[in-house]
């Protein structure tokens, strides 16, 4: 795959109101205890049933790395900073043997330079901070999200950790930073219909947005082996052909390979549309019309307000005919093994 969004854990310091998934927030006590141990088991048994290579072909023809993003939650809260994230970047560089560049995702709140040596000791490539919108309290403020870029440009600049992206010759290659967040006019802006974004009522994507034709929807996520392909990973081992996540997973980490996993979906209609940016059209092997779709793409939010979006239309399909094909096809996989 060109890349691979592995949450890693479910721990989280906040409970962000536009978050795409509920079960990301703090934990205390026996959870906080029983979400660490989750990770601890599972994710070492993902990392040996990711792909052999991470290697992908261009459209030149030339052979590129691919990335493994791994993600929260919070990664860098004490609880699996050193007991799950540490050993998964250590697992994935000696699996890959350097050929694979290395994403961590944080809010960017819990870094110190401290943890920014011990990342990049790790062969970190690329630290992503992904906290910067009106959403993350505690740096929602323009005075407080001001100084903390100022501190992490400062930390970034001391490690001799570039900017992704910006332009300058010879300041592409690794170590690498970027800044983001769930802002006007960027891809995550209009929020999924999912989580806490979906039961607070945030999302204003409309059926114009066909977050399924983007990078991190579902658009190339069978082509494993070329740029363009991705998934989507949680701690449960779940693996989703977006990061939005589709009502069903395709398959189980924990237990299957994932190259076996979207070989056996690369000839199936729905994931074909899926692959191909068209939901819409996953239904008409099935008696599913893109009209159909397009009607049960239209759901009220739990305020009242008639909502359309294409994700919807998916979440019905998955309920009404795709779950027992799904499972049917793991146990095929399962049967084979």
């Amino acid at each position: 795959m060109e890349s691979i969004y592995f949450v890693l854990t479910w721990l989280c310091h906040r409970r962000c109101r536009h978050c795409y998934d509920d079960r990301f927030r703090p934990y205390v006590r026996d959870e906080l205890k029983q979400v660490v141990e989750q990770s601890q088991t599972n994710v070492p048994r993902i990392i040996d049933h990711l792909p052999e290579s991470m290697m992908v072909t261009a459209p030149t023809g030339e052979m590129v790395k691919g990335r493994i993003i791994v993600s929260g939650g919070e990664v860098l809260l004490e609880p699996v900073r050193k007991s799950v994230l540490y050993p998964a970047l250590e697992a994935i560089a000696s699996r890959y043997h350097g050929a694979v560049h290395l994403v961590v995702q944080t809010t960017g709140d819990r870094l110190t330079p401290r943890i920014l040596d011990e990342l990049l000791a790790r062969n970190v490539s690329t630290v992503s901070i992904s906290g910067f919108d009106s959403y993350h309290v505690g740096i929602n403020r323009p005075d407080r999200a001001r100084a903390l870029r100022e501190k992490l440009l400062a930390m970034f600049e001391a490690a001799g950790v570039r900017e992704a992206g910006n332009g300058l010759p010879g300041d592409d290659s690794p170590p690498l930073f970027n800044i983001f967040g769930a802002n006007e006019g960027t891809w995550i802006g209009k929020l999924w219909p999912r989580g806490r974004a979906w039961k607070n009522g945030l999302s204003r994507a409309g059926m114009e947005d066909n977050f399924c034709n983007a990078w991190s929807g579902g658009l190339n996520f069978l082509e494993r082996g070329r740029t363009g392909s991705e998934v989507s990973i949680e701690p449960t081992g779940d693996v989703y052909p977006c990061c939005l996540k589709t009502r069903l997973p395709i398959g189980n980490l924990v237990h299957e390979r994932l190259d076996d996993i979207i070989d056996s979906l690369r000839d199936h209609p729905v994931y074909k549309a899926i692959n191909r940016g068209k939901p819409e059209t996953m239904g008409h092997a099935f008696g599913w019309s893109t009209e159909r779709f397009l009607a049960e793409s239209q759901i009220d939010t739990p305020q009242g307000r008639s909502y359309r979006n294409l994700c919807i239309g998916c979440d019905r399909f998955h309920d009404k005919v795709l779950g027992p094909m799904i499972e049917s096809a793991r146990q095929e996989r399962l049967g084979q093994a």
